[in-house]
């Protein structure tokens, strides 16, 4: 198989092993009786070239949205996702309450702020709203 495949299975399987689920687990969130342990293994294996229709069920099924998906960081091969996922969410409610305007000045800030952080650490900044 592609080696776009097993990047995308690799990194649903880090997701998930990130989020502490089984592969039976990730099947039956899935709802669908299609879906197996094998399956969900075969997948992250990069075994099987799966739809956009089955990829998206795996994401639903692992509570993840694209972005999480193709961010090939390492945001999950932390142990605190749920935290940060929580407070990320967080900061959204509370953002979709401001105007525009104000939405703007914090992503502005907050990149400003980040760029400041990864050039005291010599990295670049992938923050580009």
């Amino acid at each position: 198989m592609s080696d776009f495949l097993k990047l995308v299975g690799e990194q649903l399987r880090k997701i998930r092993e990130a989020k502490r689920l089984t592969q039976a687990q990730v099947a039956e969130k899935t709802g669908k009786d299609g879906f197996s342990k094998s399956r969900v293994s075969d997948i992250e294996r990069g075994q099987t070239n799966i739809s956009l229709k089955t990829l998206e069920t795996m994401m639903q099924a692992l509570d993840i949205s694209p972005g999480e998906l193709f961010n090939f960081q390492t945001l999950y091969l932390s142990q605190d996702i749920e935290d940060k996922k929580m407070m990320v969410d967080l900061h959204k409610f509370t953002l979709m309450e401001r105007d525009l305007e104000e939405v703007k000045y914090v992503v502005r800030t907050t990149k400003d702020f980040l760029e400041t952080l990864d050039g005291k650490r010599g990295k670049k900044s992938s923050f580009n709203p």
